[in-house]
C-alpha cells in the first residue's frame, strides 16, 4: 500500500493536477477570507468553512478522476492487479494519496485562524469542529470519486459522473425543507452530508455524525475494492 501511496502522491505533483487543485482551492478560499473577514473586520470564519464544504463538490471530481481511470487508459492497471499487493491495499494507497493532496490544501487555511486570532478573539471550539467536519466530509467525497473512477477509463466521464452524484446529494439536501412527511424527512436527513455538518459548524463535536462520514466512505472504499477484485479475477 505504501508504494502505491507514494507513487500516486508523486504523480499528483509531477503533473499539473495537484497544483491546479491546490491553487483552485486557495484562490477561492483566499477571496472569501478577504471579502468576509479582512475587509469587514469580522473574526468569524464560518463563511470560509461553509464555502469549502460546497467547493469540494466541484473540485474533488478533478482530484479523483485520475485515480483509476488513468491506469485503465494506460493499461498499467494490469501491473497493479498482478502485483502481490491486495486490492484493498491498492485502493487505500490511491485514496490516501488523493486525501493527502486535499489535506495539504486545507492546512494553508490555518493561516486564516492565525490572522484572526492576532487581532481578536476566536471561537476555537467552532474552528476545531469545522476542521474535523471538513476532514470527515472529504473522506466521503474522495471515496465516492475513487469508486466512480474505478468504473471507467475515461477521466472526463469520471469527473462528470462524480459531480453528478454530488449534485444529486445536494438536491436531496435542499429537498429536506420542502418535504412535510416525517419518514421521508428522516431518509433525506440520513443521506444528507450537509445537515450533519451543522453540528460541527456550531462547535459541537458529534461522534455519531463523524462516524457517519467514516462509515459512508468505508462503504465506497469497499465497493471500489470489489470492482478491482472482479477485474483481477476476470
Amino acid at each position: 500500500m505504501l508504494a502505491i501511496y507514494k507513487r500516486d502522491l508523486r504523480a499528483y505533483f509531477s503533473s499539473p493536477l495537484g497544483y491546479v487543485f491546490v491553487a483552485a482551492f486557495l484562490i477561492v478560499t483566499n477571496l472569501v477570507f478577504l471579502l468576509t473577514n479582512l475587509l469587514t473586520g469580522s473574526n468569524a470564519l464560518g463563511t470560509v468553512y461553509m464555502v469549502i464544504l460546497y467547493l469540494l463538490m466541484v473540485i474533488v471530481p478533478i482530484l479523483t478522476m485520475r485515480t483509476f481511470s488513468e491506469d485503465y487508459k494506460q493499461r498499467t492497471d494490469q501491473l497493479l492487479l498482478t502485483s502481490p499487493v491486495k486490492a484493498s491495499g491498492i485502493v487505500m494507497g490511491k485514496f490516501l494519496a488523493a486525501y493527502t493532496v486535499y489535506v495539504i490544501a486545507l492546512v494553508f487555511t490555518v493561516i486564516y485562524v492565525l490572522i484572526v486570532a492576532a487581532v481578536g478573539d476566536v471561537n476555537m471550539a467552532s474552528i476545531f469542529g469545522n476542521y474535523i467536519a471538513l476532514l470527515g466530509v472529504a473522506t466521503v467525497y474522495i471515496a465516492i470519486g475513487c469508486f466512480i473512477s474505478s468504473l471507467t477509463e475515461n477521466q472526463l466521464v469520471s469527473a462528470i459522473a462524480t459531480l453528478g452524484v454530488f449534485a444529486a446529494v445536494f438536491i436531496l439536501d435542499m429537498a429536506y425543507d420542502l418535504v412535510n412527511v416525517d419518514w421521508i424527512k428522516t431518509i433525506l436527513y440520513w443521506v444528507s452530508i450537509f445537515r450533519r455538518y451543522n453540528t460541527f459548524y456550531m462547535g459541537v463535536f458529534s461522534i455519531a455524525d463523524f462516524f457517519y462520514y467514516l462509515s459512508i466512505s468505508a462503504v465506497f472504499v469497499f465497493l471500489t475494492v470489489r470492482v478491482l477484485e472482479k477485474k483481477r479475477w476476470s
